[in-house]
């Protein structure tokens, strides 16, 4: 689980900003919370982050696939790193490192992993393991030293690891991908844990559902009907490799680099026709994504998923992200930005009830998200701490607050109404007069 984000001189958010799911006081809504016993806490299950057009919501977001992207995929030698640091207002600032700091859950145990980093170089990286009240620097990249835990300092595996990590490059990165496997849970978490999903991306693992075995395959089914989309049921329609809709260049792509088992998704611009390709016993086997209608005589007919509405095509999309996090014993961490695009707004509010209805203090999965969606603004649904306003200022700089910190917003207060009168920030400063 995310405990805690922070970023500073990044985008929008020149000071530093620090995103917070750890449980407040309040009593609200405390049978969805997940528990943690060492150390002692609760971690909120769900956060929305609100604000007006350009106040920072998904610069929040871009440095969620920024860090992930240099954590996972690492950079190239000589390659400069894609940072985007704050622009406006003291050029000093422009040539300060961006700094970003994370808080994980993993399987019982706090890790803090935190580096800084410019065009160029990592400037300091920085993990620590916590356990109960104490606290192990496994290692501390300052200078151009390790500073490892004592009881790593004598690992020459480790030592040679790090004399081979280039300027530009995570040591995590570069320990993982030379088979260290002591700092792994906190690159897998990154990996295979945290989804990011953008209003024009899909979910990745989307392909599981497609497979008639997987156990969510009847459940997806089953609520398609249910969200009046019209749809009776998804299906994958086989098709030969050599005849899909792509660039030759991609085609002999994934021809070299697929492994074994593994499965991707492709989206074939501009017909958006959607397909999976999937390595099995060495050949490529390749789906097309159908949907199936009823007729009025209770047959059915299938149609292509450019056939479909934007609104059924979206449904389609995230509905595997709210089957994932309510699975038993799911500990995804999905951020999606923009999430109610092309759905309306009763349809987002039932599938989050929905999740919710299954979050309890065993869980360890989550759901954060941006929205201009007000209807989920709403106390009977959300705790005060899991809802965040974003706010730019005169000066172009981004601020991050919780409801929580507002000292007027009661556990019975009506905030819909004060947000959208601009009391609590957040909103767009319009300043067109009327005719």
């Amino acid at each position: 689980m995310l405990v805690r984000f922070s970023i500073e001189n990044w985008m929008s958010f020149q000071n530093r900003a620090t995103f917070s799911l750890i449980a407040s006081r309040e009593h609200q809504h405390g049978e969805h919370i997940p528990k943690v016993t060492k150390p002692k806490l609760g971690i909120l299950p769900v956060a929305a982050v609100y604000g007006g057009n350009a106040s920072g919501k998904t610069n929040l977001f871009k440095a969620l696939h920024f860090a992930k992207r240099l954590i996972v995929k690492g950079t190239q030698p000589y390659s400069l790193i894609d940072v985007d640091t704050f622009r406006l207002g003291n050029s000093q600032k422009i040539d300060q490192p961006a700094r970003f700091e994370f808080e994980l859950l993993i399987d019982e145990t706090i890790y803090e992993f935190s580096f800084s980093v410019n065009r160029k170089t990592i400037l300091e990286e920085k993990l620590v393991r916590v356990s109960g009240n104490n606290e192990k620097i496994l290692y501390h990249r300052e200078s151009g030293e390790p500073n490892f835990d004592p009881s790593l300092r004598n690992d020459q595996s480790l030592l040679f690891v790090f004399k081979g990590t280039r300027d530009n490059q995570l040591f995590l990165t570069n320990s993982v991908s030379q088979k260290v496997d002591i700092f792994k849970p906190v690159y897998d978490w990154f990996k295979d844990t945290l989804e990011l999903i953008a209003p024009d991306s899909k979910f990745e693992p989307f392909e599981q559902f497609l497979d008639e075995e997987h156990p969510l395959y009847a459940t997806m089914n089953k609520m398609l009907p249910q969200l009046d989309t019209g749809i009776s049921h998804l299906g994958g329609e086989e098709i030969s490799f050599e005849h899909l809709p792509l660039p030759e260049s991609i085609k002999m792509q994934l021809r070299e680099e697929l492994a074994e088992g593994a499965t991707v998704r492709l989206v074939a611009e501009p017909m958006n026709e959607r397909f999976v390709v999937t390595r099995k016993n060495g050949g490529l086997i390749s789906k097309k994504l159908v949907t199936y209608h009823f007729n009025a005589d209770g047959t059915e007919t299938k149609f292509d998923m450019r056939q479909e509405s934007d609104g059924s095509q979206r449904i389609i999309d995230l509905l595997p992200v709210f089957l994932e996090i309510a699975a038993i014993q799911s500990k995804k961490v999905c951020v999606i930005d923009e999430i109610d695009r092309s759905l309306h707004t009763l349809l987002i509010r039932r599938l989050l009830e929905d999740y919710l209805s299954k979050c309890s203090h065993n869980s360890r999965s989550q759901l954060l998200f941006t929205t201009h969606n007000v209807l989920l603004m709403d106390q009977d649904l959300l705790r005060r701490d899991e809802m965040w306003i974003t706010e730019r200022n005169a000066q172009g700089v981004s601020n991050l607050l919780s409801f929580s910190e507002y000292k007027d917003v009661r556990y019975d207060k009506d905030i819909r109404k004060s947000y959208l009168q601009g009391r609590l920030g957040g909103v767009p400063r319009i300043l067109l007069n009327h005719p």
